[in-house]
């Protein structure tokens, strides 16, 4: 069953957690025990309503005691067409980063947009990350369309308003749904109260939103997370590369080569769930065997031969930076691609993005705490990747602090 990756975001009190609540809830996604347990908790809230549906994802207790969001919280549902997981993230300007991280791999983001309110800097803040992590689908959910009186002319403003807005900002695909996820209106079932609205519920765009196209044009890229050698009396001889296929496929008889080694063989046997398989497509965990004896550790890529990523030391990248603590120019990192680690280090902070305006502001070398800028970076040792514009999978990092073992950034590679 195919699965989407969404996110949702927006101002602080658009009803992000209430709208996943209340998709959850109408869809029949929770257990009877969990909204006993929320009936419970709502009355000791001193809500409206009898079931605040924005408890199932304002996790933390500081959250719910302020009433909004700050780390990104993950939900997990499925419907008879399609599996979800959503991230529900942070409103604040100061969260920047956990919405980075919430957002890195989604296939959809969600942008509420308050009726009363219409197009806010938080808006065009979610939008110009959506845009940086090069997000799919952007779906504007023009929520809390009950307290304008479910104004189709409010709605037609507030889509005109983002379309000027989003211009310059080559987002690929923009859809627009009015909603009331406090009511349940245009949620999970088209609302009456909105049938000047031709386009279908938010549960029916989710259920069919086209998300294999992105997919079908990725070059397949294969990282080995852990060589099996077991050298038992029974596997003498076995040597297999065990890994996810981060896109693409492999087939048994593929020309290979070997990154970052550049040794070129051919894939002898693929096994997944202890069985021989032909062939073996994205996302699948399996190991692949090699006709050579090839020296290969954990990180090495195996690509096909006439669909090479680059192999180099140096790159242009996008960052957000995720530490409390200040980049120090020339500080000693850590680069991680999925499984594979080297040695780096910030050569230059080309330019700093105005995540309001999009803009790039000229660079005082600086980087501070959901900063987003453009960096050039060198590795000790050549990394195997894509742009993450042509594989979001290759194309992304993160860098740690070598001393302290924190996650310092998360970086796209331009």
């Amino acid at each position: 069953m195919e699965l989407l990756r969404f996110f949702t975001a927006g101002n602080v009190d658009d009803g992000k957690s209430t709208l996943i609540g209340r998709l959850l809830y109408d869809s029949n996604s929770i257990s009877t025990d969990i909204i006993e347990t929320l009936t419970k908790q709502s009355k000791t809230t001193g809500g409206n309503t009898d079931i605040d549906l924005a408890l199932l994802t304002d996790g933390l207790r500081a959250e719910r005691e302020q009433g909004i969001t700050i780390d990104v919280a993950y939900k997990y549902f499925s419907t008879a067409k399609r599996k979800f997981i959503i991230a529900d993230t942070p409103g604040h300007i100061q969260y920047t980063r956990n919405m980075f991280t919430g957002a890195s791999n989604a296939d959809l983001a969600i942008i509420l947009v308050d009726a009363r309110n219409g197009i806010t800097d938080q808006t065009k803040r979610h939008s110009i990350i959506s845009s940086i992590l090069n997000i799919p689908h952007v779906l504007v959910c023009v929520n809390k369309m009950d307290l304008v009186n479910y104004s189709e002319a409010t709605f037609n403003q507030i889509v005109a308003d983002y379309k000027e807005f989003a211009k310059p900002l080559n987002l690929k695909d923009i859809s627009f749904i009015p909603a009331s996820a406090l009511a349940g209106d245009n949620v999970v079932t088209k609302s009456e109260k909105l049938n000047w609205h031709k386009g279908p519920a938010l549960l029916e765009f989710l259920e069919t939103v086209n998300i294999t196209d992105q997919n079908e044009n990725e070059a397949s890229r294969f990282q080995v997370q852990y060589v099996i050698r077991p050298q038992t009396e029974d596997h003498h001889d076995y040597r297999g590369y065990a890994g996810k296929v981060l896109s693409g496929s492999y087939k048994k008889g593929d020309k290979v080569l070997v990154l970052p080694s550049n040794i070129e063989t051919v894939i002898e046997k693929i096994e997944k769930d202890q069985r021989e398989i032909e062939l073996a497509e994205i996302s699948e965990p399996i190991i692949i065997h090699l006709k050579d004896d090839v020296d290969i550790s954990r990180g090495s890529t195996i690509v096909p031969i006439n669909s090479l990523p680059k192999t180099e030391k140096e790159l242009n990248a996008t960052l957000c930076w995720m530490d409390n603590a200040a980049f120090i120019p020339g500080q000693k990192l850590l680069l991680q691609q999925n499984s594979y680690r080297t040695k780096a280090v910030v050569k230059e902070v080309v330019s700093k993005i105005d995540i309001h305006t999009f803009d790039q502001l000229e660079s005082d070398g600086s980087m501070k705490l959901n900063d987003i800028c453009k960096v050039f970076i060198k590795t000790a040792e050549p990394l195997s990747f894509d742009s993450y514009k042509r594989n979001r999978n290759s194309g992304a990092f993160i860098l740690i602090n070598e001393n302290t073992n924190n996650t310092v950034a998360a970086g796209t590679i331009d």
